[in-house]
């Protein structure tokens, strides 16, 4: 299977969603409930994959979702194992992504310098 094949498109979507679920269902109290899959890389070989996490909240508790994560893989994995028929289940490497904070940052940054520029608008006329 090719990396951009339409088929690792599919499972790459696929393992996101199911683990979205799954995530909800981790009784782990240092998983944060703030949290989010932003994208799932599977490996080719269907042998590992890459799972982008956003966590909303302080970098304390990105740290301990990200630690609650990684000591709950063997559930989140048999999960996916059982949800997914799949001919392997990936081992899952948790990575954790800010993207959507700093997208959140830059669109408040955009928002004061349009502001600004908006009073001027209204002060020349």
């Amino acid at each position: 299977m090719r990396k951009r094949s339409i088929k690792n498109v599919r499972v790459n979507t696929e393992v996101a969603r199911e683990l979205t679920s799954i995530l909800r269902t981790v009784k782990d109290p240092r998983v944060s409930s703030f949290v989010t899959v932003v994208a799932a890389e599977v490996a080719p070989d269907l042998k590992t994959a890459k799972a982008y996490i956003s966590v909303l909240g302080s970098e304390k508790e990105k740290e301990d979702t990200m630690q609650g994560l990684r000591s709950a893989e063997g559930y989140i994995r048999r999960e996916l194992a059982r949800t997914l028929n799949l001919r392997n289940t990936p081992l899952i490497d948790f990575k954790l992504d800010n993207s959507i904070e700093y997208g959140v940052e830059m669109s408040k940054k955009i928002n004061e310098v349009t502001r600004d520029l908006h009073d001027d608008e209204e002060e020349d006329v």
